[in-house]
Formats: structure tokens, C-alpha cells, sequence
């Protein structure tokens, strides 16, 4: 542990000429110094005590004061719902249960959300609204469960399909995360390499082709002149890429700019298949809990909504609720999404409409898209990688050529 000196605060009592008596606590190098300043102000120290003999700088607590500040995980959530879950069904008090799970989570950001729901339950609020509180870990659509799980009086399912639901949403979103691991790895290999030869290889032989008077191509003109920019301009570069990269996510923290790169996403070849198979499944799984938790059809589209990732989806949801509102039915608001959920989503889900069977239809649809979502995540880095060999290759190849090209050039001179 690692401490900062700082001035020594002391307890003392003084007493001026005319008897007037003062205490308090000051701040001071010494006694010497305490006595002085009182003797300034026309007072005598007559006792003084240590309060704290060292101000200190506790390492561990700034650490826990960041750790504050971190993002509560999707993991600490599900295990939240589920212990709570089960909590509940053991016939624990909801207050109880909560400080039981303040004392077992890590979080000192969790623990205080957790305390602060705590006392919230215990001055008489309902759970539901205690959780509202908190959108940034809690969303609209735990938080409406909630609610439906305290009117009907059976929390402890509801909290049972909430953990499921988000343990789906975790397992999908490991597995596409997994799957990018490996091409990202290759493509920060890439970037190295590419560094090294643009800032050590390149300079030497474009020292030799100006000393032999080579005739440069324009390949290598422009190959010379980025290598010159990353090695002698380097925190022009490096500043530059981070005011691209800053400026990139301002961009796509827009509406514009996240429905562009929302609509670019599902025009790429595989990513396209991915995205809507991965937002089916969400659409199918989230939708099926609402509904089978009681929420009304159109309550539950709205809630889900907010959930989806892609904004053309949920635009598509927030106009399917307004369509089911004005009489049609699911199946007539959504077929005309044809180009975003696959024509086996609409077609069940006329089937589960007409058979009063819409929550078990979505259900194994959910399950269907989960398992296809698996199956691409299985071969995406084969799918991946040729396309990375493609680009190392072209890369490899315009540097090859822009730096054999004027030696031929010279060979053929001499």
C-alpha cells in the first residue's frame, strides 16, 4: 500500500487574553506551526491532541473507487436474477434476499445498486419501481417482467425466464465474439508486420534506389511516402488514427450514422445471413417470454424494441405495434419486413397466430435460428480467413511490386 504525506491534523483548545476559549481541528506541519498560527489570531494553545497523524493515499481504495465506475457485466446480471430466483422459491423475503446477494457480488458499483434497491423495498416501493431506477443495468424489458411477475403473483418464474433469456442473449453474443477472435488476431499480426517493414525495410531500400538514380513507379512513390510520414511524422499518423477512430464512433453514435452502418451490415455477404438470423432469434426468444409472462402483444413489441441492436429492426417492431394497434394482425405487420426476418419467421408466425400457439411457435423458432446462429459462428473463421489471405496477399503483392520494379529498372540500365 502506498502512502502520500500530508499535513498533520490536530484537536486543540486556546484561550485568548480576555478568556475567550476556542476549539476546533486545524491542519498543520507541527504543534510549533499550530501554536503560531493561533498566537496570530491573538490565541494561546493551551492543549492539543494527534487526530490523524498522516493524511494517506490508499492505493486499494482509488482501485475501488474505479472499479465503481466499470460496466455491471451481463454475467453478474443472469446470476443476480437467478440466485434471486431461487431465493424467492426457498420462501426467503425479497429484502433478505437482496442483502444476501449485496454481500455476495464483487461489484462495489452492484453492491451500491443493490443497497439502494434494498432501501428502496424496505420504505414500501414496489420492486418493478425500485429496478426502474437503475435503466442502465435493469432495461425496460426486465423491468416490465418485473412488474407482470409482482401483479400475478409468480416473481420466481418470471425471474427464471428472465436468466434463461439473458443467458441466451450472453451465449449468442460468445460465440460471434469467439468466433472474430481469431481473424482479429491475424489482421493485429498483419498491422505489425506492416509497421515494421513500412519503418525499417522500406527506408533502406529507398535509400539505395536514390543513390543508384532509380526511375520510381508511382506504386513505390507512394510506398517511400508513408513510409517516410510513419517513421519521421509518426505522431501525425498516430494522432491521426486516433481522431479518425474518435471522430468514427461520434459518427456512428448519430442515428444517421448507426442506421447507415446498420443498413451497411446487412448488405454484406455472411455478416448479412448472421445478423438477421442472430436478430430473428432475439426477436423470436424475447418476444415469446413477454407474451407468455402476460404482457400484451403490443406492450411487449414496444419493450422489445429497445432491445434489438439493429435499428432497421426495431424500427420494424415500433411500426408493427402501431399496425397490431390499428386491427392487423402480427403476421400482416411484419411481411412486408420481408428483407429482414426470413420468410420461415412470418410464415410461423401466421400459424402460431391462427392456432392461438404463437408463444411455443416462437419458442422453436428461437431455437431453430440460436442452433443456425451456432452453426455459422462454428465456421465463420473459415470463412473469415481466406477473405484475410486475400487482402495479406494484396498487400504483400503491391509491396513486392513497388519495390522489385525499379531494381529492374536499374538491372536493365546497367
Amino acid at each position: 500500500m502506498f502512502y502520500v504525506s500530508r499535513f498533520m491534523q490536530f484537536t486543540y483548545s486556546a484561550k485568548s487574553i480576555d478568556g475567550q476559549i476556542k476549539s476546533g481541528k486545524q491542519e498543520a506541519k507541527d504543534k510549533e506551526e499550530l501554536a503560531a498560527a493561533l498566537r496570530s489570531q491573538g490565541f494561546f494553545l493551551m492543549s492539543v491532541e494527534d487526530g490523524s497523524e498522516k493524511k494517506r493515499f490508499d492505493i486499494s481504495a482509488l482501485l475501488a473507487k474505479l472499479n465503481f465506475f466499470q460496466k455491471i457485466s451481463l454475467v453478474e446480471r443472469i446470476m443476480f436474477t437467478r440466485n434471486l430466483a431461487v431465493m424467492i422459491g426457498a420462501g426467503l423475503a425479497l429484502n433478505r434476499a437482496l442483502t444476501v446477494l449485496k454481500m455476495q457480488t464483487t461489484s462495489k458499483k452492484f453492491q451500491a445498486i443493490i443497497g439502494q434497491i434494498s432501501d428502496d423495498i424496505q420504505a414500501g416501493k414496489p420492486f418493478s419501481e425500485s429496478l426502474n431506477r437503475h435503466p442502465n443495468v435493469f432495461p425496460d424489458l426486465y423491468v416490465s417482467m418485473v412488474k407482470i411477475g409482482e401483479t400475478a403473483g409468480n416473481l420466481e418464474e418470471v425471474l427464471n425466464n428472465l436468466a434463461e433469456q439473458m443467458k441466451k442473449d450472453h451465449d449468442i453474443v460468445s460465440r460471434v465474439k469467439g468466433a472474430l477472435t481469431y481473424p482479429a488476431v491475424i489482421l493485429a499480426v498483419m498491422l505489425i508486420v506492416g509497421y515494421l517493414m513500412m519503418t525499417i525495410v522500406v527506408p533502406k531500400l529507398s535509400a539505395v534506389f536514390l543513390e543508384l538514380g532509380a526511375d520510381l513507379p508511382l506504386s513505390t512513390k507512394i510506398l517511400i511516402t508513408m513510409s517516410d510520414i510513419m517513421k519521421n511524422y509518426w505522431y501525425l499518423a498516430a494522432g491521426g488514427a486516433v481522431v479518425g477512430v474518435y471522430l468514427f464512433r461520434m459518427f456512428l453514435k448519430t442515428s444517421f450514422g448507426k442506421r447507415r452502418l446498420d443498413e451497411l451490415i446487412l448488405k454484406m455477404p455472411v455478416i448479412k445471413n448472421l445478423s438477421k438470423q442472430l436478430n430473428s432469434a432475439r426477436f423470436c426468444r424475447t418476444l415469446s417470454t413477454l407474451v407468455d409472462s402476460g404482457v400484451p402483444i403490443v406492450k411487449a413489441l414496444e419493450i422489445l424494441a429497445h432491445t434489438m441492436t439493429n435499428t432497421l429492426f426495431s424500427d420494424s417492431l415500433k411500426n408493427a405495434a402501431e399496425e397490431i394497434q390499428k386491427g392487423k394482425t402480427l403476421f400482416n405487420a411484419m411481411e412486408k419486413y420481408s428483407g429482414l426476418y426470413p420468410p420461415l419467421v412470418t410464415q410461423m408466425v401466421a400459424v402460431g397466430e391462427e392456432t392461438g400457439s404463437l408463444t411455443k411457435v416462437l419458442i422453436k423458432l428461437a431455437d431453430f435460428y440460436e442452433e443456425e446462429v451456432n452453426n455459422i459462428t462454428k465456421n465463420l473463421s473459415t470463412i473469415i480467413e481466406p477473405v484475410l489471405m486475400v487482402i495479406i496477399g494484396a498487400a504483400v503483392g503491391f509491396f513486392a511490386i513497388s519495390m522489385i520494379t525499379p531494381m529492374y529498372n536499374v538491372m536493365n540500365n546497367i
